[in-house]
């Protein structure tokens, strides 16, 4: 084969976020037209695109239609398949939770164990099964069969699942959520360890695809270096700042005396020339180090203690480390 495929999802909640993703990852997709169905990547020309339904990613990719997908981790759980590997389960969007939810009038049900005793009531005392609405039935059966809970039909969902309880033809559901308001809205709440699945976006391939075309590989690693540089530029910034000292080392063991302004591997300092020739007692330094973004307002604090000034802070892009370590794993789970 010379050519490869990677689906993508053509609507949902990820669709638009998904391309968003790509084009910060340096992997733009071309779809010269919005109702087309196939699109290009110029990062990667020998790999088309190929837009589908979420769920149908996972088919296309099964099959090799398509060797490698983008989709739901959720979907990828509820469809397993021998031929699938989750090459990149965290590309860090499309966060939600599928979840076991009551009715609020259940006040007595907080946990599983408390819903295995409810379940038992239904079945002694009413003669029925728990009925529970859910799409996702694969996961549902396993997870309830897991916590003790055999006695339960799986309601065929009809319109909006959550309204299920109300309507009439369930009891509880199983759904996906991503702050919780539609269940409160419908008079639904989570059980506390009635999580189910933890699910963001994916990045799967076809195993024995993979396994077999060298030149497939290849275009995942270049993939997942884009991927994993941006994901470390995208938690880092990188911090200039001027201070004053004797000369260059003193003013690195200043700065680097701090664990958070140490940098990668350490500072970068480069001697500041006086515009007018003044010579001054001490020299002016620029200093260029690379910090968490989330530690960034700890690190101006301590450079202004030590004499820092004109601080700029600029976002990374990308950081490309020795070798993608989201590769190296793939390989090993190929062996």
């Amino acid at each position: 084969m010379e050519r490869f495929t990677l689906a993508l999802p053509s609507k949902g909640a990820i669709a638009d976020p998904t391309q968003n993703f790509l084009k910060d990852c340096g992997l733009k997709v071309n779809k010269p037209n919005p109702r087309q169905y196939t699109g290009s990547m110029p990062a990667i020309p020998q790999l088309d695109v190929l837009f589908q339904r979420v769920k149908d990613v996972v088919y296309k990719v099964a099959d090799g239609t398509a060797q490698l997908g983008i989709t739901g981790y959720d979907v990828v759980m509820e469809n397993p398949d021998d031929n699938l590997i989750v090459i990149h389960d965290q590309l860090g969007y499309g966060h939600c939770s599928l979840v076991v939810a009551v009715p609020q009038t259940w006040v007595d049900v907080e946990i599983m164990a408390d819903l295995v005793d409810v379940a038992m009531d239904f079945r002694e005392q009413k003669g029925r099964n728990l009925r529970i609405a859910t799409t996702y039935t694969h996961m549902t059966r396993h997870f309830m069969h897991t916590n003790g809970i055999h006695h339960f039909t799986i309601a065929k969902a009809e319109g909006a699942i959550e309204a299920a309880p109300t309507i009439g033809y369930a009891d509880i559901v199983v759904d996906l959520t991503q702050t919780g308001t539609t269940l409160r809205e419908n008079h639904l709440r989570p059980i506390r360890d009635g999580i189910i699945v933890e699910s963001q976006a994916c990045l799967i391939g076809n195993k024995p695809m993979l396994k077999a075309y060298p030149q497939l590989l290849e275009i995942v690693r270049v993939m997942l270096e884009h991927i994993d540089a941006a994901h470390n530029g995208k938690a880092h910034s990188q911090l200039t700042v001027n201070i004053r000292g004797n000369n260059a080392e003193e003013v690195a063991e200043r700065v680097a005396a701090n664990s958070i302004t140490s940098g990668l591997l350490g500072p970068t300092i480069a001697p500041i020339y006086s515009a007018n020739g003044n010579r001054q007692d001490k020299q002016w330094f620029t200093v260029t180090i690379i910090i968490k973004t989330k530690q960034m307002l700890n690190a101006v604090e301590y450079l202004r203690s030590i004499g820092g000034s004109q601080i700029i802070v600029q976002p990374v892009d990308y950081i490309f480390h020795e070798e993608s370590p989201t590769f190296n794993r793939l390989l090993e789970a190929l062996k």
